[in-house]
């Protein structure tokens, strides 16, 4: 996870710094030539590269946080797993509990929950925020495993 952080530092964001938002995803996606699409599907969102393009698709009927978590998680698949060269392929929410998984997973509730947050905050207060009790558990364990 450290050479991932240090990645991530370099990308000047304020990643697990400060709560990351739509506009930092879509500056992100700008900055790295990503094309975006949100369109109703069965699963939360996928990232693929094919031809040279970088897409990240993000299922339309999301909202708010849950929202922001896949396009997240989306975008740490595109930073961190994308081979140099060839085609590449990354679902969200179907079950796989990867190494991968797990990584875009961290970068996604950092981004949505910096450290400061669950130092400093009741989970109570993250629930008003809109947050998940799921997803506030989970920013919990990245935090007892990763140090993050």
């Amino acid at each position: 996870m450290r050479f991932l952080t240090d990645k991530i530092a370099r990308l000047w964001i304020g990643w697990n710094e400060k709560q990351l938002t739509e506009v930092d995803f879509y500056r992100l996606c700008r900055r790295y030539n990503i094309e975006v699409r949100e369109i109703p599907m069965s699963v939360a969102g996928f990232y693929f590269r094919v031809m040279g393009r970088n897409v990240i698709a993000i299922d339309s009927k999301l909202a708010g946080p849950a929202k922001l978590a896949v396009m997240f998680h989306e975008l740490g698949h595109f930073l961190f797993h994308t081979p140099e060269t060839g085609p590449a392929a990354n679902f969200h929410g179907l079950g796989l509990d990867t190494r991968q998984e797990r990584e875009a997973d961290a970068f996604a509730l950092c981004a949505l929950i910096p450290i400061s947050w669950i130092q400093n905050r009741h989970p109570q207060e993250l629930i008003h925020e809109g947050l998940s009790p799921e997803m506030i558990a989970a920013r919990f364990e990245v935090l007892a495993r990763y140090g993050i």
